[in-house]
């Protein structure tokens, strides 16, 4: 597990020993890979929609479930991971960061709860660089990269990043921004009109989660049974 590097924002060669790391590390950065491998393998699931930084979180899942299943045979389920066309977005203030709704900075992120002025505003502030035209290099030009990624992610067409960058190449960054805004609040506003219908219905969100709640018990307390009856808890 590497992503605790990420977290405490390390270079990726440092050392759990050494003493900078050492004095920033935490319980809950080890123990969460084990309480999320928990909370998979409890449910049986079989596969797990991720980012691409989660990835190495379903492997830990993975190796918990081959680690027990060739002591106690085929007990646990091993999860696939499932990933999106856009494994992942980037912060809009940050690009060499990812798009966090903890990070402190509100305008580094899109929530579906946006109205359009307020897309508006996080894209013409979103971080990019001064050179001419748009290309997509993630090195040399993370913001404008990150934005064309969002653009991809948002359109039908199913272009790649770089693709979208030839098309728009001859815009100007305040066009380009324009541009990804639209988009972006053209792909968003049905279901943010869906999220706020929902929102309003009070007593169906609590049936829902109720029901949900049930169906959880039901299924994590049969792999839980088997897990107390293979290991002699039961």
């Amino acid at each position: 597990m590497t992503q605790w590097k990420s977290k405490l924002a390390v270079s990726a060669d440092t050392s759990a020993l050494d003493p900078d790391a050492k004095g920033k590390l935490k319980l809950g950065l080890f123990a969460y890979p084990v309480l999320q491998a928990s909370d998979i393998l409890v449910y049986g699931a079989t596969h797990v929609p991720v980012g691409e930084d989660q990835l190495q979180h379903i492997e830990f899942a993975r190796e918990c479930a081959n680690n027990f299943n060739a002591i106690h045979g085929q007990v646990l389920v091993k999860p696939m991971a499932l990933l999106s066309a856009t494994k992942r977005i980037m912060s809009l203030k940050s690009p060499h960061l990812k798009m966090s709704k903890s990070d402190k900075d509100i305008r580094s992120r899109i929530l579906l709860s946006d109205t359009d002025e307020t897309i508006k505003m996080k894209i013409r502030l979103a971080l990019t660089d001064s050179k001419d035209g748009i290309s997509y290099n993630v090195v040399e030009r993370p913001g404008v990269s990150n934005l064309l990624n969002i653009l991809s992610s948002v359109e039908e067409n199913e272009m790649e990043p770089s693709q979208y960058a030839a098309t728009v190449n001859g815009l100007s960054m305040r066009a380009f921004k324009e541009l990804v805004a639209d988009r972006i609040i053209e792909h968003i506003a049905p279901i943010r009109s869906k999220y706020f219908e929902i929102l309003a219905k009070e007593q169906l969100m609590r049936d829902v989660i109720g029901e949900g709640a049930r169906n959880a018990r039901m299924h994590s307390s049969r792999v839980l049974k088997t897990v107390y009856e293979t290991i002699g808890l039961q």
